[in-house]
């Protein structure tokens, strides 16, 4: 038992610590950390954020620095503990930052998308509910289609067994493969790949806002219109061509709102370490 509760302190104190330390650090400080999910290597990560970084740094007279988590577990963790300045990524965390540690939406990619949990045409799964004890081909938790599928689930529902699957490629090939009873994939992206009609739908979500940039509540309110301002201008599409290419969001980023995405912090209920309950 004493092992147990000495562990239990240890740990939050490992939690903690980095974000006494951010907190510490102040509005004033002249480093700012810029961080997205680990959807790419550390090199692909820099190609990617680097030219942005370079840009707000810029902008804002600060040095923005690109922190490249290697994990999900280490993403988790340090978003958690609030370490980030900016942060861009998907409705749920952006949701839940703006919900639980008083972050601001300041701007975010064009466009919204809707997604769908699916199986092949064959098969005889015909509701979400059949998928307990199922193989579902999914990226790892809190991706947001991993979420998706789990909240489909109450605690005491027979699970789905996720299969992990680096990339959207990968989720779609292993359904159709045979390798996976189902899977969690944006419409659209079904859609394109599914040229022979051989996918059906099990469930589709409501249609969700894309990625976004949020600014945590140490950033000043004057650093933050500046950052706000730099996101929306003309100046940003050289220094976000790689990223926007990426998530298709046309020629630049269109002004958002904390309440667009307020909702989406409901889908980490159950994740581990979104809610006092999983800490």
């Amino acid at each position: 038992m004493r092992r147990n509760v000495l562990a239990a302190v240890l740990f939050a104190l490992v939690l903690a610590g980095p974000l006494l330390a951010a907190i510490k650090s102040g509005s004033d400080s002249e480093v700012l950390i810029f961080s997205a999910p680990p959807r790419e290597t550390a090199e692909e990560g820099a190609l990617t954020y680097k030219p942005l970084t370079d840009y707000l740094s810029k902008i804002t007279g600060k040095t923005v620095k690109y922190s490249w988590p290697r994990t999900w577990g280490v993403y988790r963790t340090q978003m958690i503990n609030g370490q980030y300045d900016i942060v861009f990524d998907g409705p749920h965390f952006t949701g839940w930052r703006v919900q639980k540690l008083s972050y601001q939406v300041v701007a975010k990619v064009a466009g919204a998308r809707d997604y769908a949990i699916f199986v092949r045409t064959d098969s005889k799964i015909n509701s979400v509910d059949q998928l307990g004890g199922m193989t579902v081909c999914t990226q790892s938790a809190p991706n947001l289609n991993a979420v998706i599928l789990s909240s489909r689930f109450n605690k005491t529902a027979k699970q789905p067994v996720m299969v992990p699957s680096k990339g959207l490629a990968k989720v779609y090939d292993g359904v159709e493969s045979g390798r996976c009873a189902a899977g969690v994939l944006p419409t659209t992206d079904i859609t394109a790949r599914d040229t022979n009609k051989t996918m059906k739908l099990l469930y589709t979500t409501e249609v969700m806002p894309e990625q976004a940039f949020s600014v945590s509540p140490r950033v000043t309110a004057d650093v933050r219109a500046k950052i706000t301002s730099a996101l929306l201008s003309g100046d940003v599409v050289n220094p976000t061509e790689r990223l926007r290419k990426r998530f298709q969001g046309g020629d630049r980023f269109v002004a958002s709102n904390n309440a667009e995405y307020l909702s989406y912090a409901s889908l980490l209920d159950d994740q581990w370490g979104f809610n006092d309950d999983t800490r």
